[in-house]
């Protein structure tokens, strides 16, 4: 079985648009590959079953997967990835695996593509197929318009145009010329947008100086007490977790940010105010452009030259459930790790179940690796009074003051 790129495209757009519809989630089509992981995961359950299934759902026989019951997602022999969705639904795939189609097909029309090419049920799916005309382009992601408009345009290139010659051999320049004296426009029009915001809201207000520079963008970790507030929790107090933060520089001057925590991962930026003030503004991720929970930070390299700590103070979140999910002022405490390399969230694996907790691993630029394994845990565990004294019960401001949910230190720790 072999399929094409204008039939995954149109097969993939459909399972996106089911599952939106089912189950009310919107799958925000970029480049994320994270974006499309539930849908993954939902085909990924009927690929795994392709072996047992080629009688009755009418596909092709697979092959049994002998490691399927002692591996788990993305790791078995049929799993569907969010990468491979992504890159099918944009147009990049142009021989896709057998069990991918057949898996679309079944969510779609509740057989395979053989029992679907017995009794056809899509006339614009068979046109898909069949490359005939009419057929449908409208759910075409802007991505897969991008690559139809380049392959239309060297169409026209390729074409032989008869006399006036000399008129027509300026076609091909004109078309090409177009596209450029538009994105010129739209360049321009952006930068000019982007200095009117930088003026109105003070973005990169300050050049750091190279060193000052290099002294935020690497490998952090972030040490907060946030767990102590939340109220759904009895034994929240005396608690503490890290996160750990990447600082990215970009070319504009200001960084990326991605946190890594036990519960919730965040994405943002951070630019510096002023000599050695950095502004940090993150928000929890989300499959969506909205923005959940956001959390604004204060850092100030002003501190003592014997103190591996930065205490920051934040206005954040608790991200307790629902409506406990309450705002609060927050002492964190920063320490930076090195410089270079990357962080990998890792899942589904063995040691994600045996400690029940998030796994970050930091791939160092000379190619080795750290681990760290983030949950809540005790402050006592930490078996650092300096950074424990940080950390306790009176680092946390409620919003509202509340009884209930006020971080009372523990009865040995009362003075």
């Amino acid at each position: 079985m072999s399929g094409g790129r204008g039939e995954i495209v149109y097969l993939t757009s459909r399972c996106m648009e089911k599952y939106r519809q089912e189950s009310g989630q919107e799958l925000v089509a970029n480049t994320n590959k994270k974006n499309y992981e539930p849908l993954a995961m939902l085909l990924s359950d009927i690929s795994n079953r392709l072996p047992e299934t080629a009688d009755t759902l009418q596909h092709i026989p697979y092959t049994p997967d002998a490691k399927k019951e002692k591996t788990e997602y993305p790791f078995r022999k049929y799993d569907i990835t969010g990468g491979q969705i992504r890159d099918a639904f944009m147009g990049l795939v142009g021989n896709p695996r057998p069990f991918l189609l057949d898996a679309c097909y079944i969510y779609l029309y509740g057989k395979g593509r053989v029992g679907f090419d017995q009794h056809p049920t899509d006339q614009e799916l068979v046109e898909k197929r069949s490359g005939e005309a009419g057929a449908r382009q409208d759910m075409l992601s802007v991505f897969q318009e991008n690559e139809l408009l380049k392959e239309q345009l060297q169409e026209l290139t390729k074409t032989p145009i008869a006399s006036p010659k000399k008129s027509f051999q300026l076609l091909p320049m004109v078309l090409l010329l177009l596209p450029a004296m538009i994105l010129g426009f739209l360049y321009w029009k952006q930068s000019n947008q982007l200095e009117r915001y930088q003026q109105q809201m003070s973005l990169i207000p300050y050049e750091p100086a190279p060193a000052e520079a290099d002294s935020l963008e690497g490998i952090w970790i972030c040490y907060t007490g946030s767990p102590q507030a939340r109220k759904s929790d009895p034994e929240r107090y005396h608690k503490y977790v890290a996160n750990l933060m990447q600082f990215k520089r970009e070319p504009e001057g200001h960084y990326l940010v991605e946190r890594f925590g036990a519960s919730f991962n965040h994405s943002g930026y951070a630019q510096f105010e002023s000599k050695g003030v950095v502004s940090i503004h993150t928000h929890v991720k989300s499959n969506d452009a909205s923005i959940v929970s956001p959390r604004h930070s204060l850092l100030s390299f002003n501190h003592a030259v014997d103190q591996p700590y930065l205490n920051v103070i934040s206005a954040s979140w608790n991200f307790d459930a629902g409506p406990m999910n309450q705002i609060i002022g927050i002492r964190e405490v920063y320490q930076k790790l090195g410089t270079g390399g990357r962080l990998e969230e890792i899942y589904n694996s063995l040691e994600n179940a045996q400690c029940k907790c998030k796994i970050i691993r930091w791939h160092k630029p000379d190619g080795s690796e750290q681990t760290w394994y983030l949950k809540n845990s005790n402050l006592d565990s930490l078996h650092n009074a300096p950074l424990s004294e940080l950390l306790n019960e009176k680092s946390i401001l409620l919003k509202d003051p509340d009884s209930t949910t006020l971080p009372l230190p523990l009865p040995h720790l009362q003075h």
